[in-house]
């Protein structure tokens, strides 16, 4: 069931990216950003003055769009420096070129190819565990199995997740890495170890209900669809 299989998985997806939009606009924040206390604090903030939108599939845009702290449209104060995803990219495109447009690019398949086959794994491997021979996972089995496997699929990209957020930024605070291995190496130097696990807080606590919810949409849709 080819085509059951698509529309499920595209609608479960998009479940899923709305209910966990605003937790990654956090989760980039405090990866690129020092100015929040935490957690609390950036959410606090980012409510305070902004939305939360999903302005763009792409994710070099989605990034500097959520770092972009810039109250929307009051007056006096000024223009924020995108107005929406398609001069974002323009912007980007004018100011840094072709290449600009890619940045990060390098380390974001390093981060999805490792951690899709980590994320399928694990939820198979926990609904096995928990289902009679013979039997379907119940919706509870989903649900913990879909919330685990984001968990340790996230576990796994997060390092690489900053990295390639804070080369995605590297464009517009005008500074410059010659490449992911030094962008890596000037981040531990500066800010230690720790600094590859920022944002895990966040991506675990978003990575649960939002996997969770995908995954039993998923299995429900095509249930349904027998």
């Amino acid at each position: 069931m080819p085509v059951e299989e698509f529309v499920a998985g595209w609608i479960s997806g998009a479940l899923g990216l709305v209910l966990g939009h605003p937790f990654d606009t956090v989760k980039v924040r405090l990866q690129t950003q020092s100015t929040y206390r935490g957690i609390a604090d950036c959410m606090v903030k980012t409510y305070r003055h902004e939305s939360a939108y999903c302005l763009a599939p792409f994710d070099l845009i989605k990034v500097r769009l959520q770092n972009q702290t810039e109250p929307r449209a009051q007056p006096g104060s000024p223009p924020p420096r995108y107005r929406g995803p398609v001069h974002c990219a323009a912007s980007i495109f004018q100011a840094e070129g072709p290449r600009g447009l890619f940045r990060g690019a390098w380390a974001l398949t390093l981060r999805d190819t490792p951690t899709l086959g980590i994320y399928f794994v694990t939820y198979e491997w926990l609904c096995r565990k928990s289902t009679p021979d013979g039997q379907k996972p119940s919706s509870a089995t989903v649900l913990v199995a879909g919330g685990f496997a984001g968990i340790a699929s996230w576990v796994t990209a997060t390092p690489l997740d900053v990295i390639k957020a804070r080369m995605q930024m590297a464009g517009l605070k005008q500074r410059a890495y010659r490449g992911l291995l030094d962008c890596m190496v000037s981040s531990a130097r500066q800010e230690g170890l720790g600094v590859f696990f920022r944002g895990l807080t966040i991506n675990s606590a978003r990575a649960f209900p939002v996997n969770a919810v995908t995954f039993l949409s998923y299995e429900h849709l095509l249930h349904s669809w027998g």
